[in-house]
This record gives C-alpha cells, sequence and structure tokens, in this order.
C-alpha cells in the first residue's frame, strides 16, 4: 500500500439547538396572549356595564346586528337597547341634554318624563299662549323645534321604535268648521315627527303616529285645561322576536305595546274659535 498517501480525518461540531431553536418562541407567544387575556378582562371588570354588555354583544353577533345589546347601527358600540333596567339612566341622559337649552327655566314646566308600560313616554305640554307650537295651529315656534331636535339628536343613538301622539283639549271649533281637533292633534304629531327625523331620528324609527284629540285627556276633571294640550313620546322597550323566546329563562320578556290606534292624516289647518 501507497504509505505517502495523506490520511483524512473528518470532525463534526455539535449543534447549537438550545437558545437558537424556534421553541422559546411558541412559549413566549402564549404568555404574550395570555397577558392581552388578562388585562382584557380586567379592563372590562372596571367598565361600565353599558361597555359590558356591547363587548358580550360582539362576540354574541360579531355582525353587529344584535337587538339585545350595542345598536343596529354597525360600528356604534357606544348605543345601547332601551330596557326596564337602563330606563332611568336614559331619563337622566335626556334631562341634561334638556338643561342645556336656552330657555330651559321656562320651559320645564310644561317637560314630563315617566315610565309607562309601553316605554319611557315624554309629553311636552302647552300654556294658554302656547309653548312648542302657535296656538290653535300646528306650526311648531321656536322652543318647540329646539326640544324636539335636541330630543331627536339622543333618541336617534337608540335602536328602539318611537311613537309620536298628539293631544287637544275639549275646545271645540266653530261648528262650520272642516278642521277640528282630530285633525289638530294628528297635524302636530305629524310635524314633530317631520322635525325630529330631518335632525336625527331614523325614517325606521317612527313605528307609530297617532292623533287622539280630546279623548285623552291629561286632567280629565278640567277638559279646557291647556295642559291637555300636548305632544307624548314613547320611546318603547324593543319587542323580542321569535328566536328571542329560547331565552325566557334568562331574562323576563319587556311589555310590549299597546295596540295601534288609528292615525289620521293631516288636513287642511285652520284656526279654533
Amino acid at each position: 500500500m501507497d504509505k505517502s498517501r495523506p490520511i483524512i480525518i473528518l470532525k463534526k461540531k455539535g449543534g447549537h439547538g438550545g437558545h437558537h431553536g424556534g421553541a422559546w418562541k411558541v412559549a413566549y407567544a402564549d404568555f404574550v396572549t395570555a397577558m392581552m387575556a388578562l388585562f382584557i378582562v380586567l379592563w372590562l371588570l372596571n367598565s361600565s356595564k353599558q361597555v359590558q354588555e356591547a363587548v358580550g354583544g360582539y362576540f354574541k353577533d360579531p355582525t353587529g346586528t344584535s337587538k339585545k345589546v350595542g345598536s343596529d347601527m354597525r360600528g356604534a358600540g357606544e348605543n345601547f337597547t332601551l330596557s326596564r333596567d337602563n330606563m332611568p339612566k336614559l331619563k337622566d341622559q335626556l334631562q341634561h341634554a334638556i338643561r342645556q337649552m336656552d330657555d330651559f327655566e321656562k320651559l320645564k314646566k310644561h317637560i314630563e318624563m315617566t315610565v309607562t308600560a309601553e316605554g319611557l313616554r315624554i309629553e311636552l305640554s302647552e300654556s294658554a299662549n302656547g309653548t312648542f307650537f302657535d296656538s290653535g295651529s300646528a306650526k311648531l315656534n321656536g322652543d318647540g323645534r329646539e326640544m324636539l331636535i335636541t330630543l331627536a339628536q339622543e333618541l336617534g343613538q337608540l335602536p328602539n321604535k318611537i311613537s309620536i301622539e298628539g293631544h287637544t283639549d275639549s275646545q271645540p271649533y266653530a261648528a262650520s268648521a272642516s278642521y277640528g281637533n282630530w285633525e289638530l292633534s294628528a297635524d302636530r304629531a305629524n310635524a314633530a315627527r317631520r322635525v325630529m327625523q330631518a335632525n336625527g331620528i331614523r325614517a325606521d324609527q317612527v313605528m307609530q303616529v297617532r292623533g287622539f284629540a280630546d279623548q285623552r285627556l291629561r286632567n280629565p276633571s278640567a277638559p279646557l285645561d291647556p295642559s291637555n294640550r300636548r305632544i307624548s313620546l314613547i320611546v318603547q322597550y324593543v319587542v323580542k322576536n321569535i328566536d328571542d323566546e329560547e331565552e325566557k329563562s334568562e331574562s323576563s320578556s319587556p311589555d310590549k305595546p299597546s295596540e295601534n290606534q288609528p292615525s289620521f292624516s293631516p288636513e287642511k289647518r285652520g284656526g279654533k274659535e
């Protein structure tokens, strides 16, 4: 054998798995995810009930069209659905907005908010000389327009349906007049609807426009009392659909609104004698 032939020795270096591997990245990612979940839980625990319901509603309905929480306006997480639980909060919110009006001191005695079986009832009553409407007319004055615009901007953020009612006192029109309290009450309700829909209320939000004339007096013992002439706004509870019936065991069903009352189309306006 040729002894002059060189001998070649191959040496392999050991691999450096340890910190040069990728296993630590998986563990770190899990740690970061857990910390993020922890901070979200801590944030939710210190958030308002409204925010908690909105976040919960997202996971129940990621498309953002849930009828229970949030709003039917996508992305508007600050909105909430009116229920018996948050009714006082809405009432306080509306009262705060109304207090910002220039003539609040003059108007406050003619504004009343009460909780009824239908929802939150907001009543704007008239004085002898007219508070929100010109006397005997369906024309809103400056205070009436400002009041309805203020309410529309607040109520327009809700998914709840709204009914608008018009009422009069028992003072009759002239026997020969073709225009009476039925027409006046319906015209005033429609006038309020038009202003509110032009300033925040959605077109599909108004469910009913009703005129009652003098059939539902505020002060039955004094049928000619000016306070019987009023506009009523009813912010109704959300009515559950068929799918919601499965959740009766979790929460009680809201009261349904009263049956629809006959509405009257606006006619030619006239004044009382």
